[in-house]
């Protein structure tokens, strides 16, 4: 299993640590933290360092109530950061928008994947992701930021999310995006319960029928919160275990905040797997 763009191929045999960082103030997780270019570009030289193969670039916050951010904004917030870290790195870059024009404008300024929590499906989102030749990560998400967790229901979780994803991924091959270069995102925390969330994570394997990349965001949702009653800072072993439990199931792509001790745990199972005789 392997994504690709037309400069270089990231090999997914293993699962890839994905860092997450978002340049914007208002994040559930670091909002505020990292969006200052500086701080940005050290962050990211700290994840590389710690084992990241991807960093993902956020400049709209997509947490529950959400602003919305204008596209002029999120271009300001996201473009000198990924021109700064491709200027000395040759790290996968992702960047994470819904938005076709910011997609564009950072492609060309360095970025080699699209991670788009709507799935493409803003107008001329899929006709841009296409023209762009970058393999493109589709997520579920019931609803929209502002009203995602107003009651989210559904008659079988995982049976919706597999129907979304699979409509998605026919839209994608009829945009001519290649089939091998879609990655697909089940969207912990996006228009889902905890009960919801639990569900996929003990299904998670199913979405391996897809043939396809996976992404498992975990890190640091509130699910851990309702369920033991933590903060934000609290959440790295249940994160941990959250990312273990996709991984064992086949996860390619695991998005996380904390990446050494991600890229540790990814190690540690590694070595259990392999260690046969």
């Amino acid at each position: 299993m392997k994504i690709s763009n037309q400069n270089k191929t990231l090999d997914l045999t293993s699962p890839q640590v994905m860092g997450i960082l978002n340049v914007t103030p208002d994040s559930f997780s670091d909002g505020g933290r990292f969006d200052r270019i500086d701080a940005a570009l050290e962050q990211a030289r700290a994840m590389i360092r710690d084992g990241a193969t991807i960093i993902d670039i956020g400049g709209e916050s997509t947490r529950p109530g959400a602003a919305h951010v204008s596209e002029e904004q999120e271009l300001d917030r996201v473009i000198p950061i990924i021109e700064a870290i491709r200027a000395e790195s040759e790290v996968w870059i992702s960047i994470d928008t819904s938005k076709p024009q910011v997609m564009k404008k950072a492609v060309a300024a360095g970025a080699d994947l699209i991670n788009d929590v709507r799935a493409l499906t803003v107008k001329g989102a899929l006709d841009v992701a296409a023209q762009t030749g970058v393999p493109v990560c589709i997520m579920h998400m019931k609803g929209q930021p502002q009203n995602m967790q107003d009651n989210p229901q559904y008659q079988d979780v995982i049976d919706e999310v597999a129907n979304f994803l699979n409509e998605r991924i026919a839209q994608c091959l009829k945009a001519g995006i290649k089939r091998e270069n879609i990655v697909l995102d089940p969207g912990f925390g996006f228009g889902k319960t905890m009960e919801h969330n639990f569900r996929l994570i003990n299904q998670f394997n199913r979405l391996l029928d897809f043939e396809l990349p996976v992404l498992a965001g975990l890190s640091r949702k509130s699910m851990f919160d309702h369920l033991l009653g933590l903060k934000v800072d609290e959440r790295l072993a249940s994160s941990l275990t959250g990312a273990l439990l996709c991984a064992q199931q086949g996860a390619h792509i695991l998005r996380v905040h904390d990446v050494k001790e991600t890229a540790d745990m990814l190690k540690i199972m590694k070595t259990v797997v392999n260690a046969t005789n």
